[in-house]
């Protein structure tokens, strides 16, 4: 049996699989806000609570807004910040006698979607999150690619490709501190943002993109820059990774546009003159970080 844990800022969900995929348990609370050590407790005593209710006993792993750092051993690049600093697969698996595996929470969308999900099968499989900010994971064989400073992925942090007009002259500043990264452009909040900006108009991204489904005109022509702009980040990846698959996920991912649109756009972009890129929609939706997390176990 597996474990999964995804920790999340504001919930914590756990999710037993059984030798298939199959899902025996499954349960969310509350993710303590400001004790790092309650956290530790929780996610404890869920573990012990399934395996007490199952009769079994599991390997564990876990997903995370953030990373371990090969260096330290310590989380890093948390944005649920108690985290940072301490050594969560350690303390956790102290509490629970065990080794634990921790694993970015987009490295374990990617994971699920390559084993049991729309990738299943694919041998290089880039995952997407496309939501609040642009993230991404790699699976190669199956597993999760992980890099030597633990951001393999993480093409959110990229410049735009081949910036454009006002892409070059006023780009938008990014978390991070730099200016123009994909994140900045294209997040679900940044579409929002610049469509307001141009319009006046005060839509979300998904809203966006189902007015431009309607035939509204300015929701359609903002929509096709967007989808440009999209296009030549993934591109980017397409001529580093040439991936078999790449899997959306994230609020974004429920635009149904960008799988009729970003193929031939992203070979337009890319050096792919064989065919365009598969580009899909994620399995399980939100349930794919947890079980991300117990396939990080693949041997369980």
């Amino acid at each position: 049996m597996r474990i999964g844990i995804d920790l999340g800022g504001t919930k914590t969900e756990i999710i037993a699989l059984g030798t298939h995929g199959e899902e025996l348990a499954r349960r969310r609370v509350a993710t303590p806000r400001h004790d790092y050590g309650e956290v530790v407790r929780t996610m404890r005593d869920l573990v012990l609570g399934v395996e007490n209710d199952l009769g079994k006993r599991a390997t564990v792993g876990v997903a995370i807004p953030g990373t371990i750092s090969p260096a330290t051993g310590l989380v890093k690049n948390a944005n649920a910040t108690r985290l940072i600093g301490h050594p969560l697969d350690k303390d956790l698996g102290a509490a629970l006698e065990r080794e634990v595996r921790v694993a970015n929470d987009a490295n374990c969308f990617a994971l699920s979607e390559a084993t049991d999900g729309a990738a299943s099968g694919r041998e290089i499989v880039f995952g997407i999150i496309a939501g609040t900010g642009v993230g991404g994971g790699i699976c190669v064989g199956g597993r999760v690619l992980v890099g030597a400073h633990a951001i393999a992925g993480e093409w959110g942090h990229n410049p735009l490709p081949a910036p454009r007009g006002d892409e070059v002259t006023a780009p938008p500043t990014c978390y991070c501190g730099r200016s123009g990264c994909i994140e900045a452009w294209c997040s679900g909040p940044a579409l929002a943002a610049q469509f307001k900006q141009r319009t006046g108009r005060d839509l979300v991204a998904t809203d966006i993109a189902l007015e431009a489904e309607r035939g509204d005109a300015e929701a359609k022509a903002f929509l096709d820059l967007y989808l440009d702009r999209f296009a030549r980040a993934i591109a980017s990846v397409v001529n580093v990774l040439d991936p078999d698959a790449i899997v959306i996920g994230g609020g974004l991912s429920k635009m149904d546009i960008l799988y009729r649109e970003l193929p031939a756009r992203v070979e337009a972009h890319a050096f792919s003159p064989q065919g365009p890129t598969l580009i899909v929609k994620n399995r399980h939706g939100d349930s794919s970080g947890v079980r991300g997390a117990a396939w990080l176990w693949p041997e369980g």
